[in-house]
């Protein structure tokens, strides 16, 4: 302080004063002199003065004198100016990105309209915090999501009208993606799922077969159809007690009229493609299928001999045909380590079942429990909660109560542990049985896809919706969101904890249970990638980004309508690194 009030002094007297810098080299070092000078006329002649030697001083505080000399004015920087708002803004520059990389914009309507710029926010939104409509257009005023997208004044029922409008162009929207990602000869992924309600009076809502465990739950079911490697392409919406095979012919005809497709190859669960399914699909020319076969088959393989344990002797995979499947390669696989996981498994419900029989043996003997009927009600549930009726012989009277464990049902069951058969229409020279049971295991894709759609990511459940317009909007805007998200998780596959070694897919053993390379275990194991910082979860490489805002600052006491200007955060090396490899994705 009392060298910058002897510099003010000084620049007070007549005569101006300045720092003169000098440098010289002396034994290949530089040295530096910072001295403060006067310059004052005297006589008619300009003379100077040295009032002081600065070189003491750190050169950042030399600088400061310098500027100070040369009129510029220095503030406390609370006094310098104020911020009066601040926005997290890091995510929403990354899903912009993303949007933008892919087109997102011009795949909804080749021309800007009102409407679209909505539904763009909607998808953005529902990626980086997903909500409810009305609580979308609270949050994202949180954020600098509402600017960017020009829908800072949206009410809620712009956002509905939004919907609307989007339904209206699904189809069109749909053909854009397929006609992006599949051509002839392409493999479609496609397996259902469903979600609950929370109300009664949507006309899709039915009971059904509740995959998210909600019991008493109306639901709603929708199939997703996706490319080879999971990228979404459609999605359909139906009653919730619609069975699976009944929503594959209207996606086959889909893929073969709507979207131009003459020749295909579908790839559904043996739910989904049933023996019924492939005998329509026998007559629909230019359409393959790989599915498996359900269990009742594969026993009645194994009881005819088809299948024996010698078989696998020199492999866990060999080929066959089978007179009961005309035109099919039927492909049987055996994995050890899912083999020995169900024989555990199952060991471990016989002996539950077991301690509960033994509760309800030991009820009758004590007289607690007697009659026919009523021992019979209460073994059922015990034999039912499990599965496990098949295994065991009963005995019930009236007043005395036997079971024991059926050794022959057993084993026979055991005899197909480890064993499933996938079934195919497409011959030797088109796919050979491995890649066969490579694409069969890739319907993990669509069930990866599912559980993304389900989790903290998108929350397609529960559906608060209740006209069905309303409903197939809202699905279909949650599969543009994973679509976009899709894309965001394949470009940071080297910050998240997912395998960058892609390619070894192609060339791994296709029946042994799927393994991380070294690397990817190796983050798994550590938690760190190798330049020693953290790996990340989609949603927490989101949160880090969301770190960096945006702040509206002013200068003080300029009012309320004084001029503002923005400062974003400066990018951390992973922030940066997030935001570069969005710019690599293509279509």
């Amino acid at each position: 302080m009392g060298w910058l009030w002897y510099i003010m002094l000084m620049a007070k007297r007549s005569g101006t004063a300045h720092v003169v810098t000098t440098t010289r080299k002396y034994k290949n070092k530089v040295y530096s002199t910072h001295l403060l000078r006067r310059s004052y006329r005297q006589d008619g002649k300009v003379k100077n003065e040295t009032l002081g030697n600065l070189s003491h001083l750190p050169d950042a505080l030399v600088d400061l004198v310098r500027r100070s000399l040369q009129g510029e004015t220095f503030v406390p920087l609370d006094q310098a100016f104020e911020v009066v708002a601040s926005r997290s803004h890091g995510a929403v520059q990354a899903v912009t990105a993303a949007m933008q990389r892919l087109g997102f914009a011009t795949l909804l309507a080749s021309k800007t309209s009102r409407e679209r710029d909505l539904v763009c926010a909607m998808v953005a939104a529902r990626i980086i915090a997903p909500h409810t409509k009305l609580a979308t257009t609270r949050w994202w005023h949180t954020t600098t999501l509402a600017e960017d997208f020009g829908v800072a004044e949206a009410t809620e029922d712009e956002l509905y009208a939004a919907m609307d409008w989007l339904l209206a162009r699904q189809g069109r929207i749909e053909k854009k993606l397929a006609a992006r990602y599949l051509g002839e000869d392409s493999l479609v992924l496609y397996d259902l799922s469903s979600s609950y309600f929370e109300g009664h009076t949507c006309p899709l809502a039915r009971r059904g077969y509740n995959r998210d465990g909600k019991k008493g739950k109306l639901q709603v079911n929708y199939g997703l159809l996706t490319d080879n490697r999971g990228c979404p392409i459609a999605v359909s919406v139906h009653e919730g007690n619609t069975a699976d095979p009944q929503t594959l012919m209207p996606q086959i005809d889909r893929l073969r009229h709507d979207f131009g497709l003459a020749h295909v190859v579908m790839v559904g669960d043996r739910g989904m493609i049933s023996q019924k399914a492939v005998d329509t699909l026998r007559g629909q020319e230019g359409i393959g299928w790989i599915t498996a076969l359900k269990s009742g088959a594969i026993r009645k393989l194994v009881t005819q001999g088809q299948i024996q344990m010698g078989l696998f002797d020199e492999g866990n995979l060999f080929e066959f045909t089978h007179p009961d499947f005309p035109g099919e390669r039927l492909v049987a696989c055996r994995n050890p380590e899912l083999a020995a996981r169900r024989a555990h498994k199952r060991e471990d419900l016989l002996q539950a079942t077991e301690r509960n029989l033994e509760k309800v043996h030991r009820m009758v003997q004590a007289g607690r429990l007697q009659g026919q009927d009523k021992i019979g009600v209460r073994v059922g549930k015990v034999v039912n909660q499990y599965h496990m009726a098949k295994h065991f012989t009963l005995a019930i009277q009236d007043n005395a109560f036997t079971f024991a464990r059926q050794t022959q049902s057993i084993a026979t069951e055991a005899a197909q542990d480890g064993i499933y058969v996938i079934r195919t229409s497409l011959p030797m020279e088109r796919m050979d049985s491995a890649d066969c049971v490579r694409h069969y295991k890739s319907l993990a894709q669509v069930e990866r896809a599912f559980r993304t759609l389900k989790s903290v990511d998108l929350r397609i459940r529960p559906i608060h919706h209740r006209l069905e317009t309303r409903v197939r909007a809202h699905i279909f805007l949650c599969m543009l969101a994973y679509h976009v998200e899709w894309h965001m998780r394949e470009a940071w596959r080297e910050l998240l904890f997912a395998d960058t070694d892609q390619m070894a897919k192609a060339t791994r053993d296709p029946v042994a249970p799927a393994r991380r390379s070294a690397k990817a275990q190796r983050k798994v194991n550590t938690r760190r990638l190798e330049d020693g910082t953290p790996a990340h979860s989609f949603r927490t490489l989101m949160d880090e980004l969301s770190t960096m805002v945006r702040n509206t600052c002013r200068t003080p006491h300029s009012g309320l309508d004084g001029q503002t200007f923005e400062v974003v955060t400066t990018a951390n090396p992973k922030q940066r690194r997030a935001l570069e490899l969005i710019q690599a994705i293509q279509l």
